[in-house]
């Protein structure tokens, strides 16, 4: 059983019968009150986040939470279909929004990270970098900035991103799946 200090970000527990992700955990003490945890929780099942707040005393299960390798295949009216890479008939599936916006960045035969809670399979989890090749690149324009300018780009998964004025059409990039932003350019 974990306590209310025990909780920090990263931290699986089960509240209701369901699973949640600690995403942020502060403590606050007010003036003679005993301490009060303020967190944020992301519910794995839905993939909802909502804000709670945990007082001296409360204690919780710790969530067991199993991950496997996934491949992802293809995408259909806004399902996205995976199959476990060791077993390829164990097929699955997710709407958009329990993926995320980070299935913007899904190619066919991507592996990624499949979660299992209690013998279900809840979600998946892109890596955090991934490579995508450049489609199409509108030509770099320099101009009088004292700094280096940007301009949006078509990637293979037909994502906009911004990169730099030096990015063509044909170049491999990297971008990070959390912030959705150009980290470099791969030689």
């Amino acid at each position: 059983m974990l306590s209310h200090s025990d909780l920090k970000g990263g931290v699986k527990i089960i509240i209701d019968n369901e699973p949640y992700e600690v995403l942020e955990a502060m403590p606050l003490k007010k003036a003679q009150r005993r301490v009060v945890i303020q967190s944020r929780l992301k519910n794995l099942l839905s993939g909802s986040i909502s804000e709670r707040n945990f007082h001296q005393g409360d204690t919780f299960e710790e969530a067991e939470i199993f991950k496997f390798e996934a491949r992802f295949l293809y995408s259909h009216h806004g399902r996205f279909f995976f199959c476990d890479v060791k077993n390829p008939s164990v097929r699955f599936d997710f709407e958009e929004k329990q993926i995320g916006g980070s299935s913007r960045f899904l190619k066919p035969n991507q592996v990624v990270e499949g979660v299992k809670f209690e013998e279900k399979i809840i979600s998946v989890v892109l890596p955090i970098k991934v490579q995508l090749k450049v489609m199409d690149a509108p030509p770099g324009i320099k101009g009088d900035r004292s700094q280096g300018g940007t301009k949006p780009v078509t990637v293979e998964t037909s994502t906009l991103i911004n990169v730099p004025l030096f990015v063509e059409a044909g170049d491999i990039v990297e971008i990070n799946t959390e912030t959705e932003e150009y980290v470099k350019r791969i030689e």
